[in-house]
């Protein structure tokens, strides 16, 4: 266990080679199991974060798209485009993150409230307090908000 420390710590990329090796081979014990665990761990926050941040976009531009009407381009209905195929690509690879995203959305909303205001300058009173899209319509293809 410990050599498997030093090498998780001094050179990551050699310990992910040896434990793959371990697996592969049978050798249980030979295993750093902890370090393990915490990199499994780590990749689902990963994806989690990933998720939160793609949804932190596209629900910006849907703001923007419903306040701005005179400012709507081709540049933001692609990037919601963009981040509504990127989510559910994430989605379809790990599918209990819907309900974690789901349960979330107010919280994730309000950082795209503030983010609406500071790109557009306008006042943060300017967007609804609370989500004015359901998670359905925010992943739905063919919706885009009217003022």
């Amino acid at each position: 266990m410990a050599r498997n420390r030093a090498a998780y710590d001094d050179d990551f990329y050699a310990w992910t080679i040896e434990q793959a090796r371990h697996l592969r081979a049978g050798e249980l014990t030979a295993l750093d199991i902890e370090n393990i665990a915490e990199e499994i761990e780590s990749m689902g926050r990963r994806d989690k974060r990933e998720i939160d941040s793609r949804l932190v976009v596209l629900l910006v531009h849907l703001l923007k798209w419903q306040i701005q009407v005179g400012f709507r381009s081709r540049s933001w209905s692609a990037t919601v485009r963009e981040q509504r195929r990127q989510i559910a690509k994430l989605l379809r690879e790990s599918p209990s993150l819907r309900n974690a995203t789901d349960r979330l959305l107010p919280e994730i909303y309000a950082e795209a409230r503030e983010k609406a205001a500071n790109e557009t300058g306008l006042s943060e009173a300017t967007f609804p307090v609370d989500c004015p899209f359901s998670f359905d319509q925010v992943l739905a293809e063919d919706f885009l908000p009217e003022p």
